[in-house]
């Protein structure tokens, strides 16, 4: 396995497969979100330096020294835009072309490798905005910015709350997708309302982009249009709430899951940590721990801190305990790679 970026609420550390640290950057500053992105290597490190504001730092030497960027911000006096509060996902679009999603809900672009920022205001403005909730925030927020390998203009993104939305022009325009999700934590007049979904987390099949999974709120679905609709999954071992989802890059009936208690408790399920597998698009699962931590045991694992290697085979997960596991076998046995890490929030492969 290639090494990982690992974001903890004291810095980034980059890790060998074996476990050792390579590095430790922003020491004692919480990191919010990492991105490799693959054509010209760079990686950028979002941090929350709480009182003193969000920063974005880059590396074009694979992490052996870092450039502070600007970080994304709401251009003054647009009406009821606060201060970002937290870079919550970094992803690469086209070349040169780094997508943000932030805390409040916005969207931001850069089109120079994150020399500067551009809020997304087509989306911005949607009159559906209004209706955007927090969920474990106190404000509605971005979570997850799917490119569509095909065609790179073409976007999935998911707000918590406030649904999927999809771009086929990058970001011009937009249109509420999230058909069939449903909000079991809402009044029944309103659990269909597709403004106020909150789908923890989205993850697409590279090779078949139409398939995109979500560990939503309230059960797991799955998408076979991108993001338009979709169909509610049932029958997963031990519980289907959870925050964490990996869709298999070449499979597109494959994907993982992390699953835990509800929302009062996200602790393990039993004080048991296991991943759910699903082979067949999720007909049935598989349920494994071995390797991972018996009872009793509190390990959550965020949204961002699951991720799979380009080979299907290799994964890496990070909990809220500060333990990193990788596995060889597609999630069948974990091994553990670091057990005293601070607080993870996000982890990649570095491909």
């Amino acid at each position: 396995m290639a090494p990982l970026l690992v974001g903890t609420r004291k810095g980034l550390f980059t890790i060998a497969e074996s476990g050792a640290v390579i590095r430790h950057d922003f020491a004692g500053v919480p990191v919010s979100a990492v991105l490799h992105d693959p054509p010209d290597g760079a990686l950028y490190a979002g941090l929350d330096h709480g009182h003193f504001g969000v920063k974005l730092h880059r590396s074009d030497d694979a992490g052996v020294s870092w450039i502070e960027l600007p970080a994304p911000a709401f251009p003054a006096g647009l009406d009821g835009a606060p201060a970002v509060s937290l870079i919550w996902v970094l992803e690469a679009g086209r070349p040169g072309e780094i997508w943000a999603g932030t805390i409040p809900g916005g969207l931001f672009r850069s089109d120079d490798r994150g020399q500067s920022w551009q809020l997304v205001d087509s989306l911005w403005q949607q009159e559906a905005r209004a209706e955007w909730m927090g969920g474990g925030f106190d404000q509605p927020g971005i979570h997850s910015i799917s490119v569509d390998p095909r065609d790179r203009a073409r976007m999935t993104i998911g707000v918590s709350c406030g649904g999927v939305w999809l771009s086929e022009d990058g970001g011009t325009s937009w249109r509420l997708g999230g058909d069939g999700l449903v909000a079991g934590y809402m009044p029944d007049q309103r659990r269909d309302d597709r403004r106020i979904q909150d789908p923890h987390r989205l993850a697409r099949c590279q090779a078949a982009p139409d398939r995109v999974w979500t560990q939503h709120h309230s059960g797991v679905f799955r998408s076979d249009d991108g993001g338009e609709s979709w169909q509610r999954i049932t029958g997963l071992p031990r519980s289907d709430f959870g925050f964490a989802v990996a869709a298999h890059p070449h499979d597109p009936d494959t994907a993982w899951f992390v699953p835990a208690e509800s929302d009062q408790n996200r602790i393990p399920v039993g004080g048991v940590v296991t991943v759910s597998r699903t082979r067949d698009g999720g007909r049935s699962f598989d349920s494994f721990s071995a390797g991972l931590p018996p009872p009793p045991a509190y390990d959550l694992v965020y949204r961002h801190a699951f991720d799979v290697a380009p080979d299907g085979a290799a994964l890496a997960m990070g909990s809220t305990t500060g333990g990193l596991w990788l596995s060889a076998d597609a999630g069948e046995s974990w091994r553990i790679a670091a057990a005293r890490l601070p607080p993870i929030a996000c982890l990649r492969i570095v491909t």
